[in-house]
């Protein structure tokens, strides 16, 4: 039989127009998206903790000034903690939903919130990490995903690249909060057990709220809860009870065609999945790198030895250095979240490149400036040192810090997401574990010299982003993941979205009628949406026995 040609709508005619606030349901469903997103704020106080407590001299003596490997080993064991949840919790997310995994992760978390701020000896300080760090990897597989699956599609790059950059809001809580304990505790245990304390802040409120939370329309559908997936994106996403509503059809024909073309390319969902097809190795290569990147480019000198930087410029006092390292967190969380409300504008590639290119010439700078101050002990190199720093981090921020967490989960189709996650999740927390274990070797050993290694694998970074990192903007969750198995996937998807809508349109669901030219000149996504533009223009490559009626019986 021969193709035939369908003129389509797309998610573009069905979305929101006009502010988000003013649709209720958008709006209940963003302040709801609150409470996992803070997820990203616990990661960003329980990381940056043990950097503000080794600025405090109470934290200091009770320990017996750990350094070297005892210091290597507390900054760690978090991360140990994490390595240890981290290849189960996919699996547990993919079985029993995201908010369960969330609820449970947070009940952990907060059992060694509780042993750290009662914590006497550094054997039992490091049992705390650990503890915390098996139930945050459960928080930080199952927040992200329930926030990329649940989120209205045009806030899905916002609402991911926001939380990423929210790490920073626990890291400037941390800052802070250890500040102000040494100003107003000094002398006491309290100094450093209250900051303790206020770890347990987020996950008590995760645990007992993350159940008025809807669960992600993806994880219901994939175990045959369409039904329910449909009466949730028609709440939240349509404004309404009504599962016929375009929109709504539109996301579930897409959602459950996504899932079957998964089934069929990925014949089992095991770690082995991630590389047994070209598209799922493209996919993890440009993951594992930028997880890489994301650690190796600098930023982990400052992000847990601010100390040993600083003291590296001649920056001595305690007072100083806390309020260098508050400042810091301030300003990465301003610029990150700035950033990512650009994403959709800009572009994800663009960002990359500009941020690869920035951090390979103020680390130039950072470096050069360091080493005229150990060499010549110039004054003016070191007063230069912490600008620089400030520098170099605004563009870092541009793109590892919103997009990290965003990209990855965008380019991972459904079935491999939690998974791929994981592995993105495992390449941070080994790159980071090198960063915690050498850098304070390497530093204490060369000095300033070893700047110079990461001035040259910056260049490698942008060479890569380059070469590999594609443009993902302007298309469904679906969509973009199915960008790296090839054309016909993504023509795929976007007919089974649009001729579900267009079936339903045509039964008369909402009251718009209009004729095809009418349709093309009035409604076109192509301005908004340059990619659909494209597509569009190609001809259909399915017959009427095909897939088409597939989803013309179920509509």
């Amino acid at each position: 039989m021969a193709p035939r040609t369908v003129l389509e709508w797309t998610i573009v005619d069905f979305i929101h127009k006009g502010p988000w606030w003013t649709n209720r349901g958008i709006l209940i469903l963003n302040v709801m998206l609150v409470l996992p997103l803070l997820t990203s704020v616990t990661n960003g106080l329980d990381s940056s903790l043990i950097n503000g407590l080794q600025i405090l001299p109470e934290w200091q003596a009770f320990f017996g000034h750990p350094e070297g490997r005892d210091l290597g080993l507390i900054g760690f064991a978090q991360n140990l903690g994490c390595l240890l949840g981290l290849p189960f919790t996919p699996f547990i997310s993919d079985h029993f939903g995201r908010r369960a995994t969330l609820f449970v992760g947070s009940l952990i978390m907060l059992v060694g919130v509780g042993i750290q701020a009662a914590a006497s000896s550094v054997g039992m300080f490091i049992a705390a990490r650990i503890t915390i760090g098996i139930g945050l990897t459960m928080c930080m597989n199952a927040a992200p995903l329930l926030l990329l699956e649940l989120s209205y599609p045009t806030h899905r790059g916002k609402i991911t690249s926001i939380y990423n950059s929210s790490w920073y809001i626990g890291s400037i809580i941390s800052a802070w909060v250890c500040f102000g304990a040494y100003l107003h505790a000094r002398g006491s245990v309290w100094s450093w057990r209250a900051p303790s304390l206020v770890q347990a802040f987020v996950p008590l409120l995760q645990a007992l709220l993350v159940w008025f939370v809807p669960e992600s329309p993806r994880y219901l559908v994939s175990k045959g809860m369409e039904g329910r997936a449909s009466a949730i994106l028609a709440k939240y996403h349509a404004n309404g009870n009504d599962v016929r509503d375009p929109l709504v059809v539109f996301e579930i024909a897409q959602i459950r065609h996504a899932l079957r073309m998964e089934e069929e390319i990925n014949k089992s969902t095991s770690y082995f999945s991630l590389f047994s097809n070209p598209g799922n190795r493209k996919r993890m290569r440009i993951i594992i790198a930028i997880a890489m990147f994301s650690q190796w480019s600098g930023n982990g000198l400052v992000s847990y030895y601010i100390n040993l930087v600083l003291e590296g410029v001649g920056v001595t006092k305690t007072e100083t250095k806390a309020a260098i390292n508050g400042c810091l967190q301030i300003f990465n969380f301003v610029i990150a979240a700035s950033a990512a409300m650009l994403i959709d504008w800009v572009g994800r590639r663009t960002l990359f490149i500009v941020s690869n290119a920035g951090m390979l010439i103020t680390f130039s700078g950072w470096t050069i400036s360091t080493a005229l101050y150990n060499t010549m002990k110039s004054a003016a190199a070191a007063r230069a040192t912490i600008p620089l720093i400030f520098l170099f981090y605004f563009f870092y921020d541009i793109a590892y810090t919103p997009m990290l967490v965003a990209y990855t989960l965008e380019i991972l189709p459904y079935k491999v997401r939690a998974k791929g996650f994981a592995v993105m999740n495992l390449a941070v927390m080994l790159t980071s574990a090198f960063n915690q274990f050498i850098n304070p070797w390497a530093i204490d050993a060369i000095g300033w010299w070893y700047y110079i290694a990461y001035c040259g694998w910056l260049v490698i970074e942008l060479v890569f982003v380059i070469i590999f990192v594609v443009e993902t903007k302007g298309r469904t969750l679906e969509e973009t993941a199915a960008i790296f198995d090839g054309y016909d996937q993504q023509r795929d998807l976007m007919t089974m979205g649009g001729e579900a809508a267009t079936m339903t349109m045509s039964r008369g669901v909402i009251g718009v009628h209009q004729s095809e030219s009418e349709h093309s000149q009035e409604r076109s996504p192509s301005k908004e949406y340059p990619e659909y533009h494209e597509l569009q223009n190609r001809p259909q490559r399915f017959s009427d026995d095909g897939d088409s009626a597939v989803i013309k019986s179920r509509f």
